[in-house]
């Protein structure tokens, strides 16, 4: 069936999803998506110029999905609190539906290609933007507060990986409620000059 390009071309993308979670980028060649896809390679050449362009807006693609879901869970969220809750709800709960995306995100692979890394990066840079917006403390400056924020990201990120190591230690709600909690009261304690 013929679909019109942009379907075509959001299908795509979410069958190279799956078949990059599945093998990797290195060793998936874009014969490996066209025949997932279902389409001829010229009908994926058509929408991507090369496997690195497909690879590089697939992240592009899943760090505009996690960034939306973190946004959507927090802005209305009545306190810097309950911001941070939802957050951390909003991350785990994604990651726990979304594994292989997760997975392909932050992969080693990724992030020993400067191009793949720099897309990951971007994804982190948006979601701490989103932290930073709910650090409410006062005397900290946007800089600092920014900073914090990623280390508020690589402590939810980290902990992503360990989890996804052994999921079935904990539920992904109860994890994302402690490191909240942990996230939380560690802000609290902050003292500024």
């Amino acid at each position: 069936m013929r679909l019109p390009a942009a379907k075509r071309r959001l299908q795509l993308l979410a069958v190279a999803l799956d078949v990059f979670a599945e093998r990797g980028f290195y060793s998936t060649s874009m014969n490996d998506v066209a025949d997932a896809a279902g389409v001829t390679k010229p009908v994926l050449y058509q929408h991507f110029g090369s496997k690195r362009e497909l690879f590089v807006e697939l992240l592009g693609e899943i760090g505009a999905g996690l960034s939306e879901v973190i946004g959507k869970a927090t802005v209305d969220a009545p306190s810097p609190r309950q911001q941070l809750e939802a957050g951390f709800d909003a991350y785990f709960g994604w990651v726990n539906d979304n594994r292989g995306a997760f997975n392909l995100l932050f992969s080693a692979g990724t992030q020993r290609d400067p191009d793949f890394l720099a897309a990951a990066h971007q994804v982190e840079d948006a979601i701490a933007d989103v932290v930073a917006n709910n650090i409410v403390i006062s005397g900290l400056t946007r800089e600092r507060r920014g900073l914090l924020a990623h280390g508020i990201v690589g402590m939810a990120e980290a902990t992503c990986r360990r989890w996804m190591a052994d999921p079935g230690t904990i539920d992904h709600a109860e994890l994302a409620a402690q490191l909240g909690e942990l996230a939380w009261f560690g802000l609290r304690g902050i003292r500024t000059a």
